[in-house]
């Protein structure tokens, strides 16, 4: 793995939204509600920036192939995880949460391992599961600041969409994963090794 890849502006900025972690949680635990909110809303926005710069600038690089998801399920089960702890999410959502993103984490090495696969770019139910994480856990936070009527209801419903997506996802990735093991076996061992260097 080059250094250069890591200097990259979108890797940069990976890392910082990761450093932001340990500051929401301490801010959480000390009931800090609007500063954990506020950082929360950056590492979110960064998110969807280094993706951003990553195209623009064209700096797509393997490491942040690898970084960005890593990056981001650190952060939401986290927070889930402290959100639940503080009796703020119940524990059922955590519970799916963490073992939908450890299933997946756990199936990936093995692929990688037992048969080199390395694609597994998100899905269009993988990514409307992450936008339901982000918003819960804003709209968690939120409610510490504002007990509104619209803001609670916003926040069960995206509860329940977090519970309904994971689902789903974690479902239409195993059909996905049985697709690209079926295709993968197809090739024969010379191409499956010549394209497991392209990837």
């Amino acid at each position: 793995m080059r250094l250069s890849q890591l200097l990259t502006a979108p890797n940069q900025l990976t890392l910082v939204r990761m450093l932001f972690l340990p500051f929401i949680i301490i801010n959480l635990l000390n009931h800090h509600y609007l500063w954990a909110l506020t950082l929360f809303v950056l590492a979110a926005i960064s998110d969807g920036l280094d993706g951003l710069l990553a195209r623009k600038l064209k700096q797509q690089t393997l490491l942040g192939q690898y970084l960005d998801p890593i990056a981001d399920k650190l952060l939401m089960s986290t927070m889930f995880l402290v959100l639940s702890i503080l009796h703020k999410i119940p524990w059922k959502f955590t519970v799916v949460v963490f073992s939908r993103d450890i299933s997946i984490l756990a199936v990936g090495a093995v692929l990688y391992a037992i048969a080199g696969l390395r694609d597994f770019r998100p899905s269009i139910f993988g990514k409307a599961n992450t936008f339901a994480q982000v918003a819960a856990v804003f709209l968690v936070l939120l409610f510490q600041l504002d007990q509104s009527r619209w803001v609670w209801i916003a926040r069960v419903v995206f509860l329940r969409a977090v519970f309904a997506f994971t689902i789903i996802s974690a479902v239409h990735y195993l059909f996905l994963v049985q697709h690209r093991l079926r295709a993968h076996s197809e090739i024969p061992p010379a191409a499956s090794a010549s394209a497991g260097h392209r990837i």
